[in-house]
């Protein structure tokens, strides 16, 4: 989510091999022997309105955010934020693999690095969380639960709307700006709304999110 300069393609090269080899390791020290496969680990329990497919099925190499348009749609109406940008900004943010036993591997070797498919570190989730229904879930869910990362996603892009003037000299729409606030956080975004000019890296961001936005309004239409 936050700006840096290393692009994020080249600093997850040796991020993915590692936690690939510790991905593998975990794996066959967990694997029974005899066992034809794996056991199905528990999945975690969602409301059947928004259901997610499960998270050992969609794994970090088929993992389309597309397949959760649904559960996109819903938390877009709960918060009254863009379920375009929503799913604009999962496509953004799926550049990494999102399986839990990957990300938990990562976290070992890097404590700050986020979590879930919305990709939120933990102070923004502590943040964003309170006074809200899931005001009793913990960071270290999000890998399991990704409908609760896109109820977190949705929520904070709502906080960062709320802090938005009635109108701004910079030359962005509102969902623009909410991005670069998810990206770079809300004091930067509010410094791209007074015009000042983004680094190359939230700049980056924001090509990118152009790019998936058709994409994102043709899943969150079909889904």
């Amino acid at each position: 989510m936050s700006e840096s300069k290393t692009p994020k393609r080249w600093r997850w090269l040796p991020v993915v091999v590692f936690a690939l080899a510790l991905y593998v390791m975990v794996r066959a020290a967990g694997t029974p022997q005899g066992d034809a496969q794996p056991r199905a680990r528990a999945s975690v329990s969602t409301p059947a309105a928004t259901a997610a497919p499960s998270t050992s099925a969609t794994t970090a190499f088929s993992y389309d955010p597309a397949d959760y348009a649904s559960q996109v749609r819903a938390r877009a109406r709960q918060t009254g934020v863009s379920a375009q940008l929503l799913m604009a900004i999962l496509y953004n943010e799926s550049y990494k693999p999102h399986d839990p036993s990957l990300e938990r591997a990562w976290q070992k070797y890097k404590p700050d690095a986020a979590f879930g498919i919305a990709n939120m570190h933990r102070a923004t989730f502590e943040g964003v969380k309170k006074g809200r229904d899931f005001a009793d879930r913990r960071w270290e869910e999000l890998p399991d639960d990704r409908d609760l990362a896109i109820e977190a996603e949705a929520w904070y892009l709502h906080d960062l709307a709320a802090q938005l003037p009635a109108t701004w000299r910079g030359a962005y729409t509102k969902n623009e700006l909410l991005a670069l606030g998810y990206n770079t956080g809300a004091g930067n975004m509010l410094a791209f709304a007074r015009g000042a000019t983004p680094g190359s890296q939230a700049q980056s961001y924001l090509d990118k999110l152009n790019a998936n936005w058709a994409k994102a309004g043709g899943a969150v239409a079909a889904g």
